[in-house]
């Protein structure tokens, strides 16, 4: 139980620390982001999986000789009032951080995901006050601000595109359609469910600055996933001059702030926030262009097996690390 228990310790700093740091900093996740995004949810499970294991583990070692007899004898103590008499404060002090580690980062999904949707209510109530319908496109609406702005909130029976006054002056019908098609292939991938995961996490673990980079480096894997999608339907051509215009007008071309005069809508991706200093925003914009304009070489078969590969072998090595001993 001791080897365990360092082990999955040992796996746990390795995902909480260098590996995304190397992730983040690759470039090859941007020629292959579906790929990336499933290893980056594999880093995040598989962390949160070997940290509170590692705990669980060590504090369960007076209990028995692998996990599910160890807690099943740890219940049994626990109803009957007594503790095994080589139970010491370090291990009961793990097995409660344990549980209120388990329990904090349940209870921060289930938050973040409450306030996310409190937002998207709002931010469509506000919509519906200030905002026009075009009715040339259904399920479209215009704010009247000069800045270059598209988004897309989910919602039931049928997701809202919102534009600005701006972007409808400085693109033309082609490159409009390219938008839309890219805002509302975030919705049909529920990129909104993705990243109020990766909020949640940022949020419960604030100071473990790569919970911040792997938000970021998600908010540009689901771009990029985006762009495939809106590209199957639209000219790569036009879709990536949007892109350009509307960086170069000072604005992302998604997620950007959708203001009003007076500054009620905060700033969204579909209906979740994204944290993006403006040297990212640019970096986004430059690196979307880049991959719609064929600048990077298409991911070879084998590394996308890989990497698929890798992820799967992250999310196993800490279940068997932890089921492995009972099951032999």
């Amino acid at each position: 139980m001791l080897a365990v228990a360092a082990s999955l310790a040992l796996l746990a700093f390795a995902l909480a620390w260098p590996v995304p740091v190397v992730l983040a900093g690759a470039r090859w996740p941007r020629r292959m982001p579906g790929a990336a995004l499933v290893l980056w949810q594999a880093i995040a499970l598989a962390g949160g999986l070997s940290m509170i294991g590692s705990l669980l583990v060590f504090g369960l070692i007076p209990f028995g000789d692998d996990l599910p007899h160890a807690a099943g004898a740890f219940t049994a103590d626990l109803f009957a009032g007594r503790l095994p008499h080589d139970a010491d404060f370090f291990e009961m002090f793990a097995l409660a951080g344990a549980v209120l580690l388990g329990v904090h980062l349940l209870l921060n999904l289930v938050r973040t995901s409450w306030r996310a949707e409190r937002q998207r209510r709002h931010h469509v109530h506000l919509l519906q006050l200030l905002s026009d319908p075009m009715p040339e496109r259904p399920g479209t609406r215009v704010i009247d601000h000069a800045a270059p702005v598209a988004y897309c909130l989910p919602g039931a029976p049928h997701a809202t595109t919102v534009l600005s006054a701006g972007l409808l002056e400085l693109l033309s019908d082609d490159e409009l359609a390219a938008v839309v098609a890219h805002e509302r292939a975030h919705v049909t991938q529920h990129h909104h469910v993705l990243l109020v995961a990766f909020s949640a996490w940022r949020s419960a673990l604030p100071w473990f600055p790569i919970a911040t980079r792997a938000h970021e480096a998600v908010g540009l894997l689901i771009e990029l996933l985006a762009d495939d999608q809106a590209r199957r339907t639209v000219s790569q051509r036009n879709l990536s001059r949007a892109v350009a215009l509307v960086a170069l007008a000072g604005a992302p071309a998604d997620g950007g702030a959708p203001v009003t005069a007076k500054g009620v809508l905060a700033p969204t991706v579909t209906g979740v926030n994204v944290a993006a200093s403006p040297a990212s925003a640019g970096e986004w914009a430059d690196a979307r262009v880049a991959r719609l304009t064929d600048v990077a070489a298409p991911a070879a078969p084998a590394l996308r097996f890989t990497v698929l590969a890798g992820a799967l072998a992250l999310v196993v090595l800490p279940t068997l690390m932890l089921l492995g001993p009972a099951l032999r």
